[in-house]
């Protein structure tokens, strides 16, 4: 059975998720740990729950999601996944970060890259890998089918959607993902976001003013 463990981190209050199942084997998406004490939150907690971090997963490549790329990777030995379109946005980083008032911001790398199509596989679960820009270049999301849970960055919020107005958003782009790419999920699937506080597809298609029509 799948388990989902949410960390609020930085000054963006970016959401990071630990997934993990029953065999303890775990993902990290888009840690977000900037400050140490966020840093120890975050190891204390796999450490506590005896899990083994087999990889680590960024829906995009914005600062907020990447801030603790480098410390899960040295800590557990791990590999980064992204779209190969977010190098875009590692190339950015340090422009990004003076742009937002951020002291230092720890270089990092995408270690292989994501597709559409793709899955991810860890312990006894998979995910698939949906490409959804808009907000980024190469933005992703991620669903577990037996559940319906979608990791999903960005891209939709609980009455709203992801800003556009960075470089490399495109807001018609993003509309189409959400609409072609998300609404085709079940209903019920349960939408963790990046930002905020989960919802459902079913409650974005019957509340979100920037999709209905």
């Amino acid at each position: 059975m799948l388990e989902i463990a949410i960390f609020t981190f930085n000054p963006f209050a970016e959401n990071t998720y630990i997934l993990y199942d029953e065999t303890n084997e775990a993902v990290i998406i888009d840690p977000g740990c900037y400050e140490s004490y966020e840093r120890k939150t975050l190891k204390d907690f796999i450490e506590r729950k005896s899990l083994k971090v087999v990889k680590l997963l960024n829906t995009h490549c914005h600062l907020d999601h990447v801030f603790g790329n480098e410390f899960v990777k040295k800590t557990f030995g791990v590999q980064c996944y992204a779209h190969q379109a977010e190098e875009f946005n590692i190339d950015f980083l340090e422009i990004s970060a003076q742009m937002f008032g951020i002291r230092h911001i720890e270089k990092t790398q995408i270690d292989a890259y994501l597709e559409e199509g793709d899955s991810v596989e860890f312990g006894n679960t998979t995910l698939q890998v949906i490409f959804t820009p808009g907000h980024s270049p190469g933005h992703i999301v991620l669903y577990h089918e037996p559940s319906k849970i979608c990791i999903n960055g960005d891209v939709l919020f609980r009455e709203s959607i992801g800003r556009t107005d960075l470089p490399g958003g495109n807001h018609q782009t993003l509309l189409k993902s959400i609409r072609e790419k998300m609404f085709s999920l079940p209903n019920d699937t349960i939408i963790y976001t990046g930002h905020g506080s989960p919802t459902t597809i079913d409650y974005e298609k019957k509340h979100n003013i920037f999709l209905i029509s």
